[in-house]
């Protein structure tokens, strides 16, 4: 099993509208950053089964791809893995890329065009 370092790219998913509205602010802020203290992320392995598992038959979503560099993200144990959390709000300056997708009702990620920032 590869463990993730912070060389690797990491991923967020969100609404298109959540992100526009962070373009406009110069950073994302997602409601667990007040709720829980981080932002939750993925790694390029572990992006699709989140989709399917949290955004079930929703359209209109995002994929961020990440620089975790100069973050404080920490890779810490869920659901029997390690996955990255972010320690603070999401400059979108670290958005390397978005690509627009939908997941189906069955879990079923149909991933848009990528889009570099």
């Amino acid at each position: 099993m590869h463990r993730p370092t912070m060389a690797d790219a990491l991923f967020h998913l969100t609404t298109a509208d959540a992100f526009e509205a962070a373009l406009a602010r110069g950073e994302y802020r997602a409601a667990s950053l007040s709720s829980e203290g981080f932002i939750h992320l993925s790694t390029a392995a572990q992006w699709r089964t989140t989709a399917g598992r949290f955004f079930r038959g929703q359209a209109g979503l995002v994929l961020l791809e990440l620089d975790p560099h100069g973050l404080d993200v920490r890779f810490e144990p869920a659901d029997g893995e390690l996955f990255p959390h972010l320690y603070g709000p999401l400059p979108v300056a670290s958005v390397r890329a978005v690509l627009g997708l939908e997941v189906a009702a069955d879990g079923a990620v149909v991933a848009g065009a990528r889009r570099p920032r």
